[in-house]
């Protein structure tokens, strides 16, 4: 009598099997119609993305209605930066040219976290040629300012260095006006 010391391997390739069809047929009967037409995704994914409607948009979309903070902002360091960033999706404010809501103001603190996202000098990856960086609470300690103090209480936050250099003129401080960072 033989024994049949390789029954095990058997039962491994049944199982095998049994799951290579179950898998087979479970994605014929779910996967949708149009995946993998052109490429690991739905095809029909692109149309029904392309039919959505827009919810971010340019700035000159926001400039529009916006004409004082226009004149600020193309003046401004701030100029490259999308209106969006800070102050929300743009279809949440307008739909079909028409107002359908107001977006929220940022105030106290909320603004502190806002500047900082792209000015925190402890986020060391930014490029301080680009982009002027502060240590908080330092740089309200050099200036001789509460540290409670917010970002908007000395810049305006559309050109930030507008009033810091009016300040300046006015108390005749004699060094040069802070410069905006190469765009």
């Amino acid at each position: 009598m033989q024994s049949n010391h390789n029954s095990h391997v058997k039962r491994i390739i049944v199982g095998l099997l049994v799951l290579a069809v179950f898998g087979f047929a479970s994605k014929l009967i779910f996967a949708p119609a149009t995946f993998g037409d052109l490429g690991h995704y739905r095809a029909k994914a692109i149309l029904e993305e392309a039919n959505l409607e827009p919810r971010l948009m340019t700035n000159e979309s926001c400039l529009t209605c916006h004409q004082h903070e226009k004149r600020k902002h193309l003046k401004g360091t701030h100029k490259t930066v999308s209106c969006e960033f800070c102050h929300g999706a743009y279809f949440d404010h307008i739909l079909d040219d028409k107002k359908i809501g107001t977006l929220d103001v940022k105030k106290g603190e909320e603004i502190r976290v806002l500047c900082l996202r792209c000015h925190n000098k402890e986020i060391q990856a930014r490029p301080t040629d680009k982009i002027k960086t502060v240590a908080l609470p330092q740089h309200l300690e050099e200036k001789r300012v509460r540290t409670t103090h917010t970002c908007d209480q000395c810049h305006y936050v559309h050109a930030p260095l507008e009033y810091v250099n009016l300040a300046k003129k006015m108390m005749r401080i004699k060094d040069e006006p802070e410069k905006e960072p190469c765009p």
